[in-house]
């Protein structure tokens, strides 16, 4: 492929009403025009010519132009121009999964891995195409090896690009960095080396930005650096933070403690801090706790210090300062070689009352069993709990037997503990009596079929766990000395996980919303098209004046513009007025009002027991009311927790219900955003049809002088350049007929001056109406397609 001229425009400027002054890389051009409207046609074509090739807002006058209608941001073209400006070939595989895939599902984040089989210098191509794309606000890339010319694409539309908020390049092999103040969302991880020797992370960092998510996990940077940066810049927006697989620099961490001890204690917004796969001075963990102690910002913390090699001095920190943390909700110290010291750590984690989610694998080399039972002890308000990879074995049955009584956790990670069947029995002898449980992870642990059979046979009777991952390691083993009674078993326990989760069904909203892009695709294109030929109408005749015919095509413009925010519009509507509806207000109080009538029903349920017991066995009843509390007391103990029942109405009844509401509102939004639709398009044929039809009579009326003028600009300009970038696509009926009657305009416009007398008008004119009867019956067609109308929705027409 030959590339085309490129002109490097670079400024373009009216110093005088009637004159233009161009700037180009190589020298500059001084155009005057004879008239107002001449100037304003030409800046509206290079106006157009600059929407649709880059998309962006840019208006050197003020003159009427219509950007025009494009999938995902106009990616297509976009990537179209710069293949022709680098003279490679443009790759339609890439332009379709953009405007299908992408598009249909709404989906922001650009994924190389997509398109990982084409050349480097294609992807580089594809990268620079989305510096001038606003549809994509994301860029993804993991464990893909990117060249040079990928990766300095990669910084460049990332220092460019003003609607970038997140970028993941993990492991992209990437040598150096630059940033744009718009990121929030930084992944440089698995990618050693890159901030070796270079500042402008630090810089970036250490200056006001707005980013939220920052992974430097597996970059080899010195950890205690950082926070100098940290604190100046990030404090105010970072929620999420990963540095693990780094280290410290032990000659300098003395220096930077009070830095580090003054971030924790000023983030406003940390929510996830991974400092894992380390070796965490006791120091520098203590003025990590320190500092969040003293922060009464965050809440809900998840810290994980796995791998930090804390030991003793480090079980010492944790037992002396842990319970002063109100901040962290979700604690992670597995593989720290605690071990004995946990007979001193998690005294200090039970009385935590803020903590629901503990993970502790890999700690437990002792054999002291009390050690293992008191993570089950009632006071604890843990909800979930992991001891993966413990290799706990006959030890573990004491624990999975605790299981039973246990009525908080919701969540327990056993996996990688070899239990053998004799775990695998406790365990089913637990979930016969445990309602609390919601997620079982089991893998790991030598079990056989025998095992499996035992955990089958007790979800039978268990209503409630709802998630047990497919414990692959102990399947593939048992599968081969038993294969039926292990396939027996797995179907039985699916069955069973599946008959739990059946009132939690799929949310109809992503296929509707996979329906809806692919219909309005279709249905852009045609209007895309429709617009084109419209607005080049009006161009053709805007030096003839103001007509009205101009003016309801403007409006027709203006309406068809307004129509792709359509349906995203009346969805965010549809959300915002159910937010706090009378649905969930009427729910709140019916919370209210259903727990007074169970106290009130369980108060009499259990006034009739105590009587019961009382008239049974009348003396045990008399001693037992000596007792403290006394039996009487019972009912006044008895309550259903107010949590129990909001949760069953706001968590379970509200989203049956909100899921039936949202189908509805879906439903409607569909059939306004269909009929509003058809009528633009109906309007934009009519349109199109009266301008062609105007024009017509100017020629009738010899009006030809100002047709010819624009005619052979704007037609030749816009319609050259449009036509040129739509080679791939198919032309349509409605099309043929509209590029008929330009191309015979054409070649009438450019030879009117040496045929126009008095019969040249009219033999135009009988040309003319031989070309543009097809065009009137292709109407008729259209239009009794179209004044069908949208279908109303049966859900509608129900109500």
């Amino acid at each position: 492929m030959i590339p085309s001229p490129v002109i490097f425009l670079q400024h373009l400027t009216l110093p005088f009403s009637l004159q233009v002054i161009i700037d180009t890389d190589k020298s500059s051009y001084s155009l005057r025009f004879e008239s107002r409207e001449h100037l304003n046609h030409v800046v509206s074509h290079i106006n157009f010519a600059l929407s649709k090739q880059l998309f962006t807002s840019c208006q050197i006058f003020n003159s009427f132009s219509f950007p025009p209608v494009c999938l995902s941001g106009g990616f297509s073209e976009t990537y179209a121009a710069l293949c022709d400006y680098n003279g490679i070939s443009c790759k339609e595989e890439v332009q379709w999964d953009v405007d299908t895939i992408y598009h249909s599902q709404d989906n922001r984040e650009f994924n190389l891995l997509d398109f990982s089989h084409l050349d480097s210098r294609d992807l580089a191509v594809i990268v620079a195409s989305m510096a001038y794309n606003t549809w994509f606000t994301k860029l993804y890339c993991k464990d893909l090896r990117i060249g040079s010319e990928v990766t300095e694409q990669v910084l460049h539309t990332v220092s460019k690009s003003s609607s970038l908020e997140e970028i993941t390049l993990e492991n992209a092999g990437l040598k150096s960095d630059e940033y744009s103040n718009s990121l929030l969302h930084l992944d440089l991880s698995k990618n050693p080396g890159i901030l070796s020797g270079e500042d402008n992370l630090y810089l970036f960092l250490s200056q006001p930005n707005c980013l939220v998510h920052l992974d430097l996990s597996g970059t080899d940077c010195s950890v205690d650096s950082l926070f100098g940066a940290l604190l100046r810049g990030c404090c105010a927006d970072l929620s999420f933070l990963n540095l693990s697989k780094n280290s410290f620099s032990h000659r300098k961490v003395k220096d930077t403690l009070p830095l580090f001890r003054q971030f924790f204690s000023s983030a406003f917004s940390l929510t996830h801090v991974s400092m894992a796969s380390m070796k965490l001075p006791p120091d520098v963990l203590r003025a990590l706790l320190t500092g969040l102690t003293s922060n009464p910002h965050i809440n809900d913390l998840h810290l994980d210090i796995s791998g930090c090699e804390l030991r003793a001095a480090g079980a010492a920190v944790i037992q002396e300062l842990f319970p002063r943390v109100s901040s962290i909700a979700t604690l992670d110290i597995s593989d720290n070689g605690l071990d004995a010291d946990l007979l001193t750590v998690l005294p200090a984690l039970s009385r935590h009352p803020s903590l629901k989610h503990l993970h502790l694998g890999k700690n437990f080399n002792i054999k002291n069993r009390y050690t293992l039972t008191y993570m089950f002890l009632p006071h604890q308000a843990l909800q979930s709990l992991s001891l993966a990879d413990s290799r706990l074995r006959s030890r573990g049955t004491v624990l999975v037997n605790a299981l039973g009584s246990n009525t908080c956790l919701r969540k327990v990670d056993l996996s990688g503990n070899n239990m053998d069947d004799i775990g695998a029995k406790m365990l089913s002898k637990a979930l016969q009596i445990n309602t609390t449980l919601r997620s079982v992870t089991w893998d790991r642990n030598n079990t056989s079929a025998a095992g499996f059979l035992d955990v089958a046979r007790a979800l039978e009777h268990n209503f409630t766990l709802q998630y047990m991952p497919l414990p692959l390691s102990d399947i593939s083993q048992a599968y081969r000395s038993a294969p039926e009674r292990t396939e027996q078993a797995l179907t039985k326990i699916q069955r069973a996980l599946v008959r739990n989760n059946q009132t939690q069904r799929f949310s109809q909203r992503q296929a509707l919303r996979l329906h809806q892009g692919l219909v309005t695709s279709t249905a852009e294109q045609v209007m895309e098209r429709l617009c084109v030929r419209v607005q080049q109408q009006v161009c053709m005749l805007r030096g003839v004046g103001e007509m009205e015919e101009i003016q309801a095509a403007k409006q027709v413009l203006k309406e068809a513009r307004n129509s792709r925010a359509l349906y995203p519009s009346l969805c965010e509507l549809a959300h915002v007025l159910s937010v706090d509806g009378p649905v969930r207000q009427r729910l709140d109080s019916l919370a209210g009002e259903l727990a007074k009538a169970a106290d009130k029903e369980l108060q009499v349920i259990v006034d009739s027991m105590v009587s019961l017991c009382r008239e049974l066995c009348p003396l045990s009843s008399s001693a037992a009311e000596r007792l403290s509390p006394p039996l009487s007391s019972v009912a006044e103990r008895a309550s259903i927790p107010r949590s129990a029942i909001r949760t069953a109405l706001m968590e379970r009844a509200a989203q049956d219900i909100h899921r039936a509401l949202e189908e509805v509102k879906l439903s409607v939004v569909s059939y306004l955003t269909n009929s509003i639709v058809d009528q633009i398009l109906q309007e934009l044929y009519a349109t199109h049809k009266t301008l062609v039809l105007r024009v017509l009579s100017l020629f009738q009326t010899r009006q030809v002088s100002h047709i010819k003028h624009w005619e052979g600009t704007c037609e030749d300009g816009t319609g050259w350049r449009f036509n040129r970038h739509r080679d791939s696509l198919d032309i349509t009926d409605e099309e043929l007929g509209t590029s008929i009657v330009s191309v015979y305009m054409r070649t009438y416009v450019f030879s009117v001056e040496s045929k126009m007398g008095s019969s040249g008008s009219g033999s135009m004119t009988h040309h003319f109406h031989t070309w543009i009867n097809p065009i009137e019956n292709l109407w008729d067609v259209l239009e009794k397609t179209l004044c069908s109308g949208p279908t109303l929705p049966s859900s509608i027409q129900e109500s």
